[in-house]
């Protein structure tokens, strides 16, 4: 099972960026898949989450500003960032949860808001 996260970088606080997660190994609409976030010093943290139903929940911190999605056909799930703020800046994962292969982890990407 491989995971392969993009779209991080820099941006201004107040822009966008979209990660994109691609899937391989697993089929991720059979699969429970998750944004998580890590910042300097800090735990990691669940920022959103996109079921196998197809039912989301968020961090409250990013609620309103932040949406989940999926693409079924490419496989790949993504997360939209809008309104970006400076305590936003973290590398980010992508994350899996399933019957067949548990949990899992892709590579993660950085993401740095400046003010």
């Amino acid at each position: 099972v491989q995971l392969q996260a993009s779209g991080g970088g820099l941006v201004q606080a107040g822009g966008s960026l979209r990660l994109s997660c691609v899937a391989s190994g697993i089929i991720i609409r059979a699969n429970h898949m998750g944004w998580y976030r890590q910042a300097p010093g800090k735990q990691r943290e669940l920022v959103a989450r996109i079921s196998s139903g197809g039912s989301t929940n968020y961090a409250d911190s990013v609620k309103g500003r932040f949406a989940i999605s999926r693409d079924d056909a490419k496989n790949t799930v993504y997360l939209q960032m809008n309104s970006l703020k400076p305590e936003d800046t973290a590398v980010y994962y992508c994350n899996y949860v399933g019957p067949v292969f548990g949990s899992g982890w892709g590579q993660g990407t950085l993401v740095t808001v400046s003010s």
